[in-house]
């Protein structure tokens, strides 16, 4: 697939190290208080990657960030730009592509972007090349005279970014970009997001889906009752939650409870046991020991063999984000006892998130 080719303003031009900083970002439904305090401060040129169940506010957040809401309290700034005092500056800087397709589906793939580009301003000649380009460059030149409603998940998804960027913005939404679609079509938007982030502009990417924010983004903030309680890379995430994750494959699972004692003992730690009847896993967390995560892990593997139980295959490595995003939204966790993660190294439609 082709990158897509802008062609910038010069109102976007203005050079700045945040794309977004907000502080105290309130927004009240009746007695819900969907976003409730959030600080977010994004780089320009990145993707940033906010993560949530649903019902975290992240969506609102989105909004608010969009123009399309007015904040009930605290402060957000795109580029500089006030979004309730400047909101129309913003909106010239900005676009978003929310979780459901907004193209007509009744028009072609090249009528519905030859509309919105003369929507935009372009001339009829331009708005038709650019619909070109952008056709081309999404890998929809085949399907380009036929009704968005004749469309795949994926190709509705595609044309949708699409639209987005007929003016290519300094900062894009994307809500929830890939729901329900399949493997290859997540591929082919991850693709995209690449493309359209290598030209220049940033995107603020919502997302349930923990490998997709492995995939795309550089930081990521985890969204939970409306408040963001961890913030960070992905390493430092990762490493908030534990050192690292020890996969023990036994020879034969009647040593399993055993196991189980011996590197609960060696690790102090828990140890899970996996779906696989020969399978453990424990998190190194190197809490009340000097001992890095791999010097723990050789120590546990040499208590099993002092202990006579015969491992197949042993593995160390960090913990995924499905663990961190688990830990940090447990039930049991509450805003208030979950402390902000900080990295020393380094529904767009309907109602809330």
């Amino acid at each position: 697939m082709g990158s897509p080719s802008p062609t910038r303003d010069p109102i976007m031009s203005t050079a700045t190290d945040l794309a977004i900083e907000t502080s105290g970002l309130v927004k009240v439904f009746g007695t819900n208080r969907a976003v409730d305090g959030i600080d977010l401060r994004v780089p320009t040129g990145t993707v940033y990657g906010v993560l949530g169940p649903n019902g975290a506010g992240k969506t609102t957040a989105v909004k608010m960030l969009a123009t399309l809401l007015r904040p009930d309290g605290g402060e957000a700034r795109v580029f500089g730009k006030d979004v309730v005092k400047d909101a129309d500056t913003v909106r010239g800087r900005v676009s978003l592509t929310g979780q459901y397709a907004s193209v007509d589906e009744d028009l072609t793939g090249t009528e519905n972007l030859v509309l919105l580009g003369r929507l935009l301003g372009h001339t009829r000649p331009a708005a038709r090349e650019r619909s070109a380009q952008l056709l081309e460059a999404f890998g929809l030149s085949e399907a380009a005279d036929r009704q968005v409603k004749n469309y795949s998940g994926g190709m509705r998804r595609r044309i949708d970014i699409a639209a987005s960027i007929l003016n290519t913005p300094d900062l894009l939404f994307l809500d929830e970009p890939t729901t329900g679609l399949d493997p290859r079509s997540r591929n082919q938007v991850w693709d995209i997001v690449r493309a359209v982030v290598s030209q220049g502009t940033t995107v603020l990417l919502t997302t349930q889906y923990l490998d997709e924010a492995d995939q795309l983004a550089s930081r990521i903030a985890v969204i939970d009752h409306g408040k963001v309680i961890a913030e960070g890379t992905k390493g430092a995430l990762k490493a908030s939650v534990g050192s690292g994750s020890v996969h023990v494959r036994l020879r034969e699972p009647e040593q399993r409870p055993h196991a189980e004692r011996v590197l609960a003992a060696a690790l102090n730690a828990d140890v899970q046991l996996d779906p696989d009847p020969v399978a453990l896993t424990a998190t190194v967390n190197g809490h009340g020991t000097d001992l890095g995560a791999a010097e723990q892990a050789a120590r546990a593997l040499a208590e099993l063999a002092r202990a006579g139980i015969t491992v197949d295959n042993f593995g160390l490595g960090q913990p995924s984000l499905d663990e961190v995003f688990l830990a940090l939204t447990d039930s049991r966790a509450t805003p208030a006892n979950v402390t902000h993660t900080q990295d020393t190294a380094e529904e767009t439609k309907g109602t809330t998130a």
